[in-house]
């Protein structure tokens, strides 16, 4: 394995790709997206500008600019997207353009669809009911926990009413509503930040008096402090005779979670949820939490959130479960989600009834979608089904996102836009985590530093995976291994798996990407060898070299090849021709003999070895 400096890719010149046709629609989305804003000041000569949309027009981007139409026109040209005033383009797009037009960008897409937990002054905000998420060790009591709650709730507000199942529900206590997420763990919870949506307010600690602070308590408090979420702590079982909740408020401390009774900020509430006994105070308690961060939204105006789950019905089409966080969702409005998109022909409450508006903090079903979303989805309201259909398409036509590596990280702070290498750190055994913690928190400068986000020991999993995506970081896997299903989770969200068994190497590497000069490690693969048995003359195409392939295989295509001597390579020409007998063939497998013309022949000779072969930029 081999490491070499990748040439800039600025002013290398591109080929023209084939023509893609950029969604049209006349009508501009101002329902759908902010109106941009310049940012103030500039660093050095280079003009900064700041995007706010999830999409916009050509002309929308040509105005917020400062640029003639045609400028921006043919820049998309230059990147194979026929493109004119009215049609819209998305995120990413938009920000490439810019910045091939000189200008430096300031992201902001995320800020409009993560929660604010701080005060929002305005005469339209007004208070929300917060949103919870229960999390805890397996066994632990968040079912039972969730059902007391949902039970007490609909027997006091109506007897005999038919819950529905939509991922999310909520409680009234007097005449105020929370909002509970009912999310399968903690994969959940990190699938939606991971794709940029952060649904909860609070987090609710379940940890059963009897067994204390467990592994799955270790990775919810790591997670939701990540999430830089407050977590209220719920003691369940005390009704238990082996309970002992000072143990338990001990073992939290030790955990990082030091509660109010003891000195600190974490609230704690003892209870029981089998019998129900706490149950009250712990939904007051929520209230007090929600009070303090002052969770304010603005109902006015098209509604944005996020999707919560999806499925395929046989009989109903897709139905869809959203989390309304701006603005209010109401029948017949033009929803656009991913990359699917549906006007809203019926919408159902947590309980199955129909309701035709949602505020902030509500949880409905949705009927109407084109497709299935994807669980932590963004949606937006359009202004009609065409300027949906047409976001819908840009988002589909959008580039897969670079995958997250070392390399790519260190190009990005070489470049500005990160100041800060986040890292999910695995280890082997429990006693490799503070050296190598202590190794690379040390390292960094005022400009870029890196974070230790979680530092445990055992197999990388789908969780840990998800942890680093939400984070924009990478898994560093110091002689642990993967669990199964972790390498395909990687794959699907781009996060590479930075594997090291000498620590040197690990603190080399990590210190080169945080001064942007890490160089991308290649590796080779190799499809075929054949040893050259004969020189032949070949008339006007020069000479040919019989060959007798001993492994894989050889064909003529867009693999490299190169002549090997006595362990050195002579020569890398390029095979254009390869002959069996008096026969033209597109590959010889091994064992077979064959006639191959190389561009140059040079010196090849009897006994030299030819082989066929590639190099990858590893993750």
């Amino acid at each position: 394995m081999a490491r070499f400096t990748p040439r800039s890719n600025r002013n290398r010149t591109q080929a023209r790709p084939h023509r893609k046709t950029a969604p049209r629609t006349d009508a501009r989305p101002e329902s759908v997206v902010q109106a941009p804003r310049r940012a103030d000041g500039a660093r050095g000569s280079v003009p900064q500008v700041e995007i706010t949309s999830a999409s916009l027009s050509v002309k929308q981007l040509s105005e917020l600019l400062d640029v003639d139409v045609a400028r921006t026109v043919k820049q998309l040209m230059r990147r194979g997207m026929m493109a004119n005033v009215n049609d819209v383009i998305d995120f990413e797009t938009a920000v490439r353009v810019a910045q091939d037009l000189g200008f430096q960008v300031i992201r902001r897409k995320q800020q409009s669809t993560e929660k604010s937990r701080k005060p929002v002054q305005g005469e339209n905000f007004v208070l929300r009911p917060p949103v919870v998420t229960v999390m805890g060790h397996v066994d632990h009591g968040k079912t039972t926990l969730l059902d007391t709650i949902r039970n007490t709730n609909v027997t006091a507000r109506e007897a005999g009413a038919i819950t529905q199942h939509i991922g999310a529900y909520q409680s009234v206590l007097g005449d105020r509503k929370i909002t509970f997420l009912d999310t399968p763990g903690h994969r959940a919870f990190t699938a939606m930040r991971a794709r940029g949506a952060n649904a909860t307010d609070i987090v609710v600690l379940v940890v059963a008096a009897d067994d204390g602070v467990m592994p799955q308590t270790r990775e919810a408090i790591d997670h939701a402090n990540a999430a830089g979420v407050p977590i209220v702590v719920a003691i369940n079982k005390i009704d238990k005779p082996e309970a002992n909740v000072d143990r338990t408020k001990q073992l939290l401390t030790d955990a990082g979670l030091v509660i109010e009774e003891w000195g600190g900020d974490v609230v704690c509430v003892p209870l029981s949820a089998k019998t129900g006994a706490g149950v009250p105070e712990l939904l007051e308690n929520l209230f007090l939490v929600a009070d303090v961060a002052d969770l304010r939204a603005d109902p006015t105006g098209s509604a944005e959130g996020i999707v919560i789950e999806a499925r395929l019905d046989k009989l109903r089409g897709t139905l869809a479960s959203l989390l309304v966080q701006r603005g209010t969702l109401r029948l017949g409005d033009s929803v656009v989600a991913g990359t699917t998109w549906g006007k809203v022909k019926a919408m159902f409450n947590d309980r199955g009834e129909r309701i035709t508006s949602a505020d902030p903090s509500t949880p409905v079903e949705i009927l109407g979608l084109s497709g299935v979303p994807l669980a932590g989805e963004l949606f937006t309201v359009a202004a009609d089904d065409k300027v949906a259909r047409s976001v819908a398409e840009a988002h589909q036509q959008a580039a897969a996102p670079t995958p997250l590596s070392l390399s790519s990280l260190s190009s990005q702070i070489g470049e500005g836009q990160i100041k800060e290498l986040s890292i999910v750190l695995k280890t082997d055994v429990q006693g490799s985590i503070e050296p190598i913690r202590s190794v690379i928190e040390r390292l960094g400068n005022d400009e870029v530093k890196p974070k230790v986000v979680l530092a445990a020991s055992g197999a990388v999993t789908e969780n840990d995976i998800l942890l680093a995506a939400a984070h924009k970081g990478i898994v560093i896997a110091f002689n642990a291994k993967a669990a199964p299903g972790a390498e395909q989770v990687a794959e699907q969200e781009g996060v590479a798996i930075q594997r090291y068994d000498i620590i040197y190497r690990l603190e080399e590497d990590i210190e080169a990407a945080l001064k942007g000069m890490l160089k991308p490690t290649f590796v080779e693969t190799l499809a075929g060898r054949a040893e050259v048995r004969a020189i032949f003359p070949g008339g006007k195409q020069g000479k040919v070299a019989g060959l007798l392939v001993r492994e894989g295989r050889l064909w003529k295509g867009a693999w490299k090849v190169r002549v090997v001597r006595g362990g050195e390579v002579v020569s890398e020409p390029q095979i254009t021709s390869i002959r069996r007998f008096k026969d033209t063939v597109n590959e010889v497998s091994a064992g077979l003999e064959c006639g191959i013309g190389l561009l140059p022949f040079g010196d090849t000779q009897i006994g030299d070895i030819i082989e066929l072969y590639r190099r990858e930029k590893a993750t």
